[in-house]
Order: structure tokens, then C-alpha cells, then sequence
């Protein structure tokens, strides 16, 4: 049994993750801290566990074993730092930082730890991702030379962040609006999918006016490989699919609203039946994967480095929209 303190129930997923610790019979919710404006003095009294609103109270518990954080972006590094010092495992929402030295920061924490870390990022757990990453590994797209992919919902428009969520259309705390909290789960996508990004340029900008954030984007990026990628994030999206795409010199692949498309002239028509009879299971979700590798030592798909290399890129981009120029990436 693995005891939980969750840390803060600011992020609007926070009340899902309690649920999860609480209803899985490998895990306990043992306590909560939080700041007052964050609804955690609620969530403790919902679930008969003490609250805290000082951090080193609640990490120097004997009987906690790890974390499950959903603080205010920009407290990430504050919050990670300090329960990897005190030895206790984390379980966080993306995003890792709101820029690459935060991330940096609790990279070297948790490696000196030896902690087991994990960071929310569903996606690489859905089936149709897992299914285009092997048919990529396999070939079968051959090199590719564009992926798009489109992630939106209508946040903007219906002005969903009020009263304890409200911290999301402030960029002090969350580190950008639709683009760096919504669009994370797309571009951590696009650069698993497609590798290393070379460059990018981005245009990021607020359509609504309702929050004083941005709420529309589109960000280009160019891999080392030459190949392009598009990226457009919304929080403007009334309807339609949120599709994801990849082409290239053999293949392609498009998946979107339940649907998901492939091509590729590598197989014969009997054997792209039996291939995508054959496609990978997914993985456990990602709370799951950090619960086995903490009590069996089990191997997690999503890593820490994931989580930097995605704050990386995010960084890029709202530079690029800044400065109005394209922003060189590391190699």
C-alpha cells in the first residue's frame, strides 16, 4: 500500500486524481496540503484526512510515501524539490515547469533522491498513438516530411476558469494560457512522433478577449530531419474534430473524432488488416505505471526528461511569438 499526500487540488484535474488514489486498492490518501484559495481544505474534509497548509508539515509525515502534485504551475519546482528532499515519490500534472531551469532544477532533485517520478501525459498511453509510433519505428510511413496536430476545447469562449481555477489565465503562475496548459498534450505528441525539433516559430494570440491569456495559436516546427510540423492549440473551438496527422514519403496516418486512417505501400491489403489487427495494447495509464514501479519496480513509459523536453518547446514557442522571429532549438 502506497500512502498518498496530495499536494494542492489547484489544477482542475486534481479532484480526478484524488479519486483515483482513493479508489485504487494500492494506494491511500493520507493527507492534503494546500494554499487556502485552492480548494484543498474541502477536498480533505471530503475524503476524512487532515489538511495542511505549511509543506514541510505534511512532507516530514513518516506515513507518507509520495506525492501527487496538481500546485499552481509556476510552485512546481518549489513543491517537487522539497518532497524528493524528503524522499517521497511524485506523481505531477503536466506541465514539468513553466521553463527549462525549473525543469532543470527537479530533474537534479529527483535523481539525487532516487525517487520513482512520473508526469501526466495520457496521450502516450492512447491506442492509436501507440499505434502510429510503431508503424513509424516499423517503416512503414517511410521518412517523414509533415505532422499536424490540432487540440482545442471551448474554455475561452464559455469562460471556464473562475473562483479556484482562476489561476489559469494568469501567465505568472500558469506559464502561458490554451497553448502551455491544453497544447501540452499535442506537442509532447508531435515530438515523440516526429523526433528532435531543429527550429520553430509560433504565433500565439488571445481571440477572445475573456482572460488576458492566450486562447488561439499556431506554432511551426522544423526537425532535424528536415520534416515539418504544425501545432494549433485553441481554447476558441466550438466544434469539430482534434485531429492528428503524419505523412510521409511511404504512408500516412490520420486518427481523429473515433476515426483513425493509414496508409502505407509497404504492406499488401491483406497485410495492413493483419498488421492493424496486431496493434500494440496500451500501456497502464500513467497513475497506474508510477503506482507498479513503486511496488514492483515495473518500467514507465513516460519520463522526467519527457517532461523537460516539452517545457523546452513550449518555452520556444512563446519566445518566437515575443520576439516575432524563428527560435533555434538545441540538437
Amino acid at each position: 500500500m502506497i500512502r498518498v499526500a496530495k499536494l494542492s487540488m489547484a489544477h482542475v484535474h486534481a479532484g480526478g486524481y484524488a479519486r483515483k488514489i482513493n479508489d485504487n486498492p494500492e494506494t491511500e490518501l493520507v493527507a492534503v496540503w494546500d494554499e487556502e484559495e485552492y480548494g484543498g481544505r474541502n477536498a480533505a474534509e471530503q475524503y476524512g484526512v487532515p489538511f495542511y497548509t505549511a509543506l514541510d508539515e505534511v512532507l516530514s509525515r513518516d506515513d507518507v510515501d509520495a506525492v501527487s502534485v496538481d500546485a499552481i504551475t509556476s510552485d512546481h519546482p518549489r513543491v517537487m524539490i522539497a518532497a524528493a528532499e524528503a524522499g517521497k515519490h511524485i506523481f505531477t500534472e503536466k506541465a514539468l515547469a513553466i521553463d527549462v531551469d525549473g525543469c532543470d532544477a527537479i530533474i537534479s532533485a529527483v535523481e539525487k533522491a532516487g525517487v520513482k517520478f512520473m508526469i501526466s501525459l495520457p496521450s502516450r498511453c492512447n491506442p492509436e498513438i501507440l499505434f502510429a509510433k510503431k508503424a513509424l519505428d516499423d517503416g512503414l510511413l517511410g521518412d517523414l516530411t509533415f505532422g499536424r496536430g490540432r487540440i482545442a476545447h471551448s474554455a475561452g469562449l464559455d469562460k471556464w476558469f473562475n473562483g479556484t481555477s482562476a489561476w489559469f489565465a494568469d501567465a505568472a503562475r500558469a506559464g502561458g494560457g490554451a497553448l502551455f496548459d491544453l497544447g501540452c498534450h499535442r506537442v509532447d505528441v508531435i515530438r515523440w512522433l516526429m523526433g528532435e525539433p531543429k527550429s520553430t516559430i509560433a504565433k500565439i494570440n488571445n481571440f477572445t478577449g475573456n482572460y488576458a491569456i492566450d486562447d488561439n495559436s499556431v506554432s511551426v516546427v522544423e526537425f532535424a530531419n528536415k520534416a515539418l510540423g504544425v501545432i494549433d492549440v485553441a481554447w476558441t473551438h466550438r466544434s469539430g474534430p482534434n485531429l492528428l496527422e503524419l505523412y510521409g514519403t511511404e504512408g500516412s496516418f490520420v486518427a481523429g473524432h473515433g476515426e483513425m486512417h493509414f496508409e502505407t505501400r509497404k504492406l499488401s491489403d491483406e497485410e495492413k488488416a493483419e498488421y492493424i489487427a496486431n496493434a500494440p495494447s496500451a500501456p497502464p495509464e500513467p497513475m497506474q505505471q508510477w503506482i507498479n514501479a513503486i511496488l514492483r519496480d515495473e518500467p514507465m513509459t513516460i519520463t522526467i526528461e519527457d517532461g523537460r523536453n516539452l517545457t523546452e518547446l513550449m518555452q520556444a514557442f512563446y519566445l518566437s511569438s515575443e520576439q516575432g522571429v524563428a527560435i533555434g532549438l538545441p540538437l
